[in-house]
């Protein structure tokens, strides 16, 4: 789950919706439109959080915090069980596979020094090479083409979180100002994107259990964030 926390109300987006949007936006990438890899790169931007679906399904709070567990802060056990079932459902597409298992151990490098991790990456090392294997690629190939995963995963990530932080990318940078998403150097041929993902909408409280979080979300409203994404912050014509 990400948590956008607003004065007075907090906004929840879905992990598989903040995906499903990474993978609208990526599709308009200059770069990935006669890419020979480009289905398996689309299922792999728009499938990279399929391991979150049950747990978002059935928020947690945080023990002793009130606070909710969000894909940040939940529990280092739920964070690490995520992913090998994430990547067994895209099992049917070995390479698209791959790209969420690399995912999954890039995203966490911080922990690589963390004896509470080191399974986890072992684990999710043997799954990415037997995959890679698996496609009859290689990982450098793997490492080209992830770099439009991470990009979707970055662009729609600073949007759904609202972070104005700027994420570093390659030799770029993704950072979202104002409504709009910029990444540099410009991937989508100066064109604006729009993008937009529902959101529930509680009142920014402390939570007593799981269950009143969970009551929470079953009466929540909904809202609609919208924005959009370019390579610069002003001057692109916007897309259709």
């Amino acid at each position: 789950m990400i948590v956008r926390t607003l004065h007075d109300s907090l906004q929840l987006i879905a992990q598989s919706d903040h995906a499903h949007l990474a993978g609208r936006v990526i599709e308009r990438a200059v770069a990935l439109a006669a890419h020979p890899r480009r289905h398996s790169i689309l299922r792999a931007a728009y499938g990279h959080d399929n391991g979150w679906i049950a747990p978002d399904a059935a928020p947690s709070v945080l023990a002793g915090t009130g606070r909710i567990a969000d894909f940040i802060n939940a529990p280092a056990d739920l964070r690490q069980g995520v992913w090998p079932r994430g990547v067994a459902t895209l099992s049917d597409d070995p390479w698209a596979a791959a790209l969420v298992a690399h995912h999954a151990i890039a995203v966490y490098d911080r922990f690589y020094s963390d004896p509470g991790w080191t399974t986890f990456f072992q684990r999710m090392r043997t799954i990415r090479d037997g995959l890679i294997e698996d496609a009859g690629c290689t990982i450098d190939e793997l490492a080209l083409d992830y770099w439009f995963v991470r990009l979707a995963d970055l662009i729609s990530l600073s949007f759904c979180m609202g972070s104005t932080d700027k994420f570093p990318h390659g030799d770029g940078s993704v950072q979202f100002t104002g409504t709009r998403v910029v990444v540099m150097p410009d991937a989508f041929g100066r064109v604006c994107v729009p993008m937009e993902i529902d959101a529930f909408v509680l009142p920014r409280r402390m939570f007593a259990s799981d269950a009143d979080l969970r009551a929470a979300v079953a009466a929540a409203g909904r809202t609609t964030l919208r924005g959009e994404v370019s390579g610069s912050d002003r001057g692109a014509s916007v897309a259709t």
